[in-house]
């Protein structure tokens, strides 16, 4: 009865006049941002972050969140008409789904992914209802060295499941803690790697590094890799699937809404795991595995409620333990703590308006997507013609203007562009960004929570094993880094007998 009434007040909040013109706005962008092929909302969440300086935090997030799982949505578009992912965790869909409109049947495939897509966020929001509370309760209980283990496996995690090699992800790990020890020692207090310069002592800015990362980084890739749009294709056909089709699909979509959901919690995974998981199990149970890659809609509708899904459920260790497990998320984490709130177990008590107003936007958010999607699809057809030029120019002005505004100070906008074009270096040789932010706000939580535990038990290491929780995190530590090892450990073996 108390999960009714908080979702009906969180439905209420989302419904606020200022708060739904928010939702509306944050899926139309998000969805547009879908529609461009290279921005992604990583970028445009980081390019809107200063829009939320004057905004109420439970709005500003509604906002943040619906660009996210709106452009989950738009992504699909391009991957179907023009067979370029607008979104990461589309390019699943450029397999069949372009496929499917090659033989005119465009509108059938991208009706099937929006049902899909709602209904696998859906799924994610119950879930998010259901187990969120719970998770958060249980988390409270956790001391400092259940914090130290938990960040232990979430940046082990990150450079696990990230993309790119494990040694470049390691190395991304790597930077992004050495960035976050920057400024001031969290326990002495005393300068660390500040060379003199005020504007260091305080730190880097999470911001700053945020949007030159990701949306910085993001334009240079466009403009150096010259991006060119395609002409989409002019058949669309019927948008809305038939009974038949229906169900056909309802067990992609029922199966993408499970595992999207699942891996959406995992540190790293988020959409683009969650869609090739999807595709991958789609395919396995198939009874004619040959005509995939040939137009097949289960291999459309399951990735797609996956991604989706995995969007939403990706808020779970974000709000209840103060995690954020990707890239997207990790930006959001920052627009909280902008606004003064620090995402984790006491969340829900203390600012119970943010929580369920965010889930109660995710009811509304999607439902205005399912509307959205079928009678725009000619607007977003010719939104994704802008030239680049146009699109590039503006976005680097908002991010020149927006780094300036986070303290009104130059060297932020500095720091914007230094990361950029770190970002840019780092991405020309296969090192990925999201793992240096993600490393970047674990880091902390790592190192203080660590310290302070070698405190409490002067200095002994039996502390990371004082309670039931604290064994199971720790053993599940050791799990994924024997499961990392032993490839590796084969790999060398077997190079090494190849060369004898």
């Amino acid at each position: 009865m108390d999960i009714l009434q908080n979702l009906a007040d969180g439905l209420q909040v989302a419904l606020a006049p200022q708060n739904l013109l928010f939702v509306l706005l944050g899926v139309y962008v998000g969805m547009m941002v879908g529609v461009l092929p290279g921005l992604g909302p990583a970028p445009t969440v980081a390019l809107l972050l200063p829009i939320t300086f004057g905004l109420e935090p439970s709005t500003a997030v509604i906002m943040l969140a619906g660009v996210y799982y709106g452009a989950m949505y738009g992504g699909t578009i391009t991957s179907v008409l023009l067979r370029i992912p607008g979104e990461a965790a589309s390019v699943v869909s450029t397999v069949d789904g372009h496929e499917m409109a090659r033989q005119g049947h465009a509108g059938r495939a991208l009706g099937l992914a929006a049902i899909g897509s709602f209904v696998g966020g859906l799924v994610a929001t119950c879930c998010l209802v259901l187990f969120a509370p719970a998770l958060a309760d249980f988390a409270l209980n956790f001391g400092s060295p259940e914090y130290t283990v938990l960040a232990l496996l979430g940046l082990i995690l990150v450079a696990y499941t990230s993309a790119g090699t494990m040694v470049k992800s390691l190395v991304a790990v790597g930077i992004g803690l050495l960035l976050a020890s920057i400024g001031q020692d969290p326990m002495s207090g005393a300068s660390r790697w500040a060379f003199g310069v005020p504007d260091l002592m305080g730190g880097i800015d999470i911001v700053a590094v945020i949007m030159g990362l990701f949306g910085l980084t993001e334009i240079l890739v466009n403009i150096v890799e010259n991006r060119r749009g395609v002409s989409p294709t002019n058949a669309v056909g019927r948008v809305l699937p038939t009974g038949r089709d229906l169900k056909d699909n309802t067990g992609a979509i029922g199966r993408g809404s499970l595992i999207g959901t699942g891996l959406g919690l995992v540190p790293g995974g988020g959409g683009v795991l969650a869609s090739l998981v999807s595709y991958g199990v789609e395919r396995k149970i198939s009874r004619t595995p040959e005509r995939f890659g040939h137009g097949v809609p289960q291999a459309v509708s399951g990735p797609e409620t996956a991604n989706n899904a995995a969007s939403i459920s990706s808020f779970i260790p974000l709000l209840t333990l103060g995690f954020p497990p990707n890239g997207v998320l990790a930006v959001i984490f920052g627009a909280l703590l902008i606004q003064g709130v620090t995402p984790g177990p006491t969340l829900i008590s203390d600012h119970p308006d943010i929580f369920w107003g965010v889930v109660g936007s995710m009811v509304v958010g999607n439902l205005i997507l399912l509307v959205m999607n079928i009678p725009l699809l000619p607007v977003f057809v010719r939104i994704a013609k802008i030239p680049p030029a146009v699109m590039s120019t503006l976005t680097v002005a908002i991010l020149i203007v927006g780094a300036y505004t986070i303290n009104g100070n130059t060297f932020d906008v500095a720091v914007m562009v230094a990361a950029g074009l770190a970002g840019y270096l780092l991405r020309s040789i296969g090192v990925p960004p999201a793992p240096i932010v993600l490393a970047f706000i674990l880091g902390p939580i790592f190192e203080t929570n660590f310290r302070r535990s070698l405190v409490l038990s002067d200095g002994g290491f039996g502390i990371f094993a004082s309670s039931p929780t604290a064994v199971v995190l720790l053993a599940l530590t050791i799990l994924v880094l024997v499961s990392t090892a032993l490839p590796l450990v084969r790999q060398r073996r077997r190079t090494l007998e190849a060369e004898n």
